[in-house]
């Protein structure tokens, strides 16, 4: 029985981003002094990896329906868009701009 516990935490864990990489990123936002509970990042870590989910299932669907099998930047950005988060798309898509404009 412990082993189907162990089991199913492990696939709890894989769908989650790191929660060293979201505390990083929550102490860059935050001021110097500001203190973060684990409670917090634990949080924060369900909502972002829920969202980033819920993007990626939206610009794989549109790319299922056009028969494609690679999603790409443009996907991630359209889907942002219908979602509702135009403001994230474009923000989105200038980063794309940046990284590909200096990986060339």
């Amino acid at each position: 029985m412990a082993q189907n516990d162990e089991g199913s935490n492990s696939k709890e864990q894989d769908r989650l981003l790191p929660i060293a990489n979201v505390g990083r990123i929550m102490k860059q936002t935050l001021p110097p002094n500001a203190k973060i509970s684990k409670e917090a990042k634990e949080t924060m870590q369900e909502c972002v990896s829920e969202f980033i989910g819920f993007v990626t299932g939206e610009a794989s669907e549109k790319c299922r329906k056009e028969r494609r099998k690679t999603v790409n930047g443009d996907d991630v950005c359209w889907a942002l868009g219908t979602l509702g988060f135009d403001d994230y798309g474009g923000t989105m898509k200038r980063f794309e701009l940046s990284t590909c404009g200096t990986m060339n």
